[in-house]
């Protein structure tokens, strides 16, 4: 299998473990990746809530360079999903904007999870598999962007999804049944307004312990970053005990663990929750 590969700047930037995990496991599942050539930011939430031509041009240049090399485009960041998909929209209703007559996709835009949880790819995973997740129990967390709105996203099952929770049993782990899986994280929101992510991100990780769950497990840098670091606090409250935070595994993060049978404890370093001591206790 070949694809385009768009990492977008959280992944070479504070998200580098998550394009690592996703070489990594590309490699194991026998894809392989092309990176767009001088693709560029999709602008992601600044730009689209300053200009929206400027937004649509960013995400647009991307499509045009990926059409070089005619190849399903792979997509790992939720915010660069959605704007990749909303410029394709644009695109197609009015190329003039461009200076073109036309455009007419030769690819398909794709979601890591769609991919990752599709029948082909989790029937390699569990043919792969050296050691099963069994004993973790993890809360999926989808977020906004890759669901909603589904206009844009396609998302068929945008208020429940079951991409991650798929992924999830086929390693072997039990994925949570609860109530915050497509919740806001306020992600644009915690720079300017670090109160209200505290509140949210809180409410989230709250109803995942109600849950049951160890940890919660992403697809997006910035859903990820946020449960990490505004989950110990609420406000101008005390922080919570250590022993109350839950940690968030990138969903290629917790593949590697199950096809590689083993975890290198250098792995977790980038993490501000240590995933060592959920991960201890049932032997890894």
């Amino acid at each position: 299998m070949k694809l385009s590969y768009y990492p977008g700047c959280s992944l070479i930037g504070s998200a580098r473990e998550y394009d690592h995990s996703i070489r990594q496991l590309a490699g194991h599942l026998e894809i392989e990746l092309t990176d767009i050539p001088d693709w560029n930011c999709c602008g992601a939430s600044s730009a689209h809530m300053t200009n929206h031509d400027l937004a649509i041009q960013l995400s647009a240049r991307n499509l045009l360079l990926a059409q070089k090399q005619p190849l399903d485009i792979l997509v790992p960041c939720a915010a660069c999903f959605q704007r990749l998909k909303c410029a394709e929209i644009v695109l197609t209703k009015d190329a003039s904007r461009f200076g073109m007559e036309k455009y007419s996709p030769n690819a398909k835009i794709v979601h890591l999870t769609t991919l990752f949880s599709s029948k082909q790819i989790l029937s390699r995973v569990r043919a792969q598999l050296k050691r099963d997740l069994s004993g973790l129990k993890v809360a999926c967390y989808y977020g906004c962007l890759s669901q909603r709105p589904p206009r844009v996203t396609g998302a068929g099952r945008y208020e429940d999804p079951l991409g991650l929770d798929q992924i999830i049993t086929a390693l072997g782990a039990e994925p949570a049944a609860w109530s915050h899986k497509t919740e806001c994280c306020s992600g644009s929101l915690t720079m300017p307004r670090p109160d209200i992510s505290h509140v949210l991100v809180n409410e989230i990780v709250g109803a995942a312990r109600r849950a049951g769950a160890h940890a919660l497990v992403v697809d997006c840098p910035m859903c990820q970053a946020n449960l990490e670091a505004r989950q110990s606090q609420v406000g101008s409250k005390p922080k919570a005990p250590p022993d109350a935070a839950l940690p968030v595994f990138f969903v290629t993060e917790l593949m590697n663990l199950g096809l590689k049978g083993k975890s290198a404890k250098r792995q977790w370093k980038r993490h501000l929750i240590d995933p060592r001591p959920t991960l201890e206790p049932l032997g890894w």
